[in-house]
């Protein structure tokens, strides 16, 4: 049975942040967590309907990173992976979560295998869905960021800079999917989060595109980690996706042969147009790997 979800306000390392939060009712918040960090352009608007499902036995936990969402945009805080990896951390510190199951999605991958890395102890499990981390198989819509890419930094960001627009926005969340998958996907994603970006915030997203090239660098440490910790992993995958396409989710089998692959008639932003089989797929996996409690024990 769906429960609500709660949206709440905390300070953390000195920022007001804003977090969504779902959780069985009358449980204690050591019920199992599962943390939702979001991808771009996003918020954690992006799990609101997945968290309802998902609640009625674990706490889930989405906050938005700062300068996204309702979250405040400090201008001494480090835009990028690192920084919101450290953040995430300090997130799940302030709340008093020690372990979780890890939700990985687009940039949220980056960030949360970041933490991964430093805490290996601290995940339960993984869900990926549309993260990259295998660059053989990044799909064609990459090919104008890496011409970006080739560019001194200050010569990348002027050509980035008109590209985080309303329409580019439109064109983030509705991808590749044939038209028949687009229509379920709500104009509200871009429409809402476009409001939100301010001038700062516009910037940020630049800088922080144009240095994912840097964060290729990282995709053979992620890929070790899989390797050498062997989480148990739940891969659900829209393939209908300019930027990862299903040869992007298979790759995660590389390195995880056990994991659970899972290909949805989707795109990107699958969890808008496939819920019901992201839940059903989500509760059966943690109900095995990471079990909330039994009533009475």
């Amino acid at each position: 049975m769906p429960v609500p979800v709660h949206h709440r306000r905390r300070t953390v390392g000195g920022v007001d942040v804003f977090y969504r939060e779902a959780r069985p009712p009358g449980v204690s918040p050591d019920a199992p967590v599962v943390l939702l960090p979001h991808g771009y352009p996003c918020s954690s608007y992006e799990f609101r309907d997945y968290m309802r499902h998902l609640g009625e036995h674990w706490r889930l936990l989405a906050p938005d990173f700062p300068g996204c969402g309702y979250s405040a945009t400090p201008e001494d805080f480090d835009y990028d992976f690192d920084g919101f990896s450290r953040f995430l951390e300090d997130f799940v510190d302030a709340l008093g979560v020690d372990r979780f199951a890890l939700y990985l999605h687009d940039f949220g991958t980056w960030i949360g295998l970041r933490l991964a890395l430093r805490h290996p102890d601290r995940i339960a499990a993984l869900i990926v869905q549309n993260g990259d981390i295998y660059e053989d198989v990044l799909g064609p819509k990459y090919a104008s960021l890496k011409e970006v890419w080739q560019m001194e930094r200050a010569e990348g960001l002027a050509q980035l800079r008109p590209f985080v627009s309303r329409e580019h926005f439109r064109d983030e969340f509705l991808n590749d999917v044939r038209p028949t998958v687009a229509e379920r996907i709500p104009p509200d994603l871009w429409e809402l989060h476009w409001t939100m970006m301010t001038e700062q915030r516009r910037e940020n997203a630049a800088r922080i595109i144009y240095d994912l090239k840097d964060n290729l660098r990282w995709f053979p440490r992620y890929q070790a980690w899989l390797r050498a910790h062997r989480p148990p992993t739940l891969i659900l995958w829209g393939p209908q996706d300019g930027y990862m396409p299903a040869e992007s989710g298979s790759a995660w089998l590389r390195d995880l042969p056990q994991a659970e692959f899972h290909l949805l008639d989707a795109g990107h932003w699958l969890l808008e147009t496939s819920l019901t089989e992201a839940v059903d797929l989500s509760r059966d996996f943690l109900a095995r790997v990471h079990p909330p409690p039994r009533e009475g024990a």
